[in-house]
């Protein structure tokens, strides 16, 4: 089941998009304010929620567990609460989220036996506390991105639509518990929040020029970093380098043009800044395994 919804709140829209599957709930939308202010969310649903903010930052209370988050785009946790009652200030005009609902019985029986973070954290739902998984806000990293997109962008339809979404959904799960499992053994090079606040606008910049990327020392001085600290804090925050970066949304965007529109492969090798279309048709087979003409033949 998908649902379109537009919904008009005092001082601004929000488009958006949800999908039930398995009696799993997932929504993507995108909330274009007018100023800056605050408004209010609620919900009597007993689930657990996984939230990803995907751009814009914005401050967050959530009264059930008597605390307030400043947030800056990027960021991801599990939270479960009887009731949920927010209220969001937001601190940029566009504010993007991805959310994922499960029942607490299935969440259950999904992470009972998880090890780590996960498992404490489903032994308090199963005590019915109202509890978030961490203080401590992971960041949205080069995989859980991918996956987020290819859940809004899926092409299936039917009972494989269905599928797809819950295998999605519980790819999501574990790749959250992972990232806050692995951030709790190792030390972290990257400790204040104006430090990672300049890392994720790095990332900003780099979807924002695909077709036409600076380079590093350009980028260290746009955001106000050392070349030394951009290189090995965007390491950290991402599990991934720059180039590294850059090169994954290239050929990610690729397959979705591919996909979805009927721009050519030469087309879609110049839009995005590669030098020659085989340059392109070399690196999109290194990084699938196959060319971009079998995608577009075998969709």
């Amino acid at each position: 089941m998908e649902e379109k919804l537009q919904q008009v709140f005092e001082n601004g829209t929000r488009t958006s998009v949800i999908w039930q599957c398995g009696g799993i709930k997932m929504g993507h939308a995108i909330s274009v304010c007018n100023s800056y202010g605050s408004f209010a969310g609620s919900s009597n649903a007993d689930v657990v929620r996984l939230h990803f903010g995907m751009k814009g930052d914005y401050k967050f209370l959530y009264k059930q567990l008597n605390k307030q988050y400043d947030l800056a785009g990027s960021h991801h946790n599990i939270m479960y609460s009887k009731g949920f009652d927010i209220v969001v200030e937001n601190k940029t005009l566009e504010l993007e989220t991805f959310g994922i609902q499960f029942p607490p019985e299935l969440f259950i029986n999904f992470t009972q036996n998880a090890g780590g973070p996960l498992q404490k954290f489903t032994e308090d739902v199963l005590a019915g506390k109202n509890v978030m998984l961490s203080d401590n806000w992971g960041t949205i990293n080069t995989a859980i991105q991918q996956v987020i997109q290819q859940i809004i962008h899926c092409q299936y339809a039917g009972e494989l639509k269905k599928l797809f979404q819950l295998s999605k959904s519980i790819e999501l799960l574990v790749l959250c518990a992972e990232s806050y499992k692995a951030a709790e053994q190792k030390d972290t090079f990257i400790k204040s929040k104006t430090d990672k606040e300049k890392l994720i606008a790095v990332r900003d910049l780099v979807n924002e020029r695909l077709h036409c990327p600076p380079n590093l020392s350009e980028i260290a001085k746009t955001v106000g970093l050392n070349e030394y600290k951009l290189k090995r804090g965007f390491k950290e925050t991402f599990n991934t380098t720059v180039f590294g970066y850059l090169t994954e949304q290239r050929l990610h965007l690729a397959q979705q043009y591919l996909r979805d529109t009927d721009k050519t492969a030469a087309e879609i090798s110049a839009e995005l800044g590669y030098a020659t279309p085989q340059h392109f048709n070399n690196a999109f087979k290194k990084r699938f395994g196959i060319t971009p003409f079998l995608v577009r033949n075998n969709p």
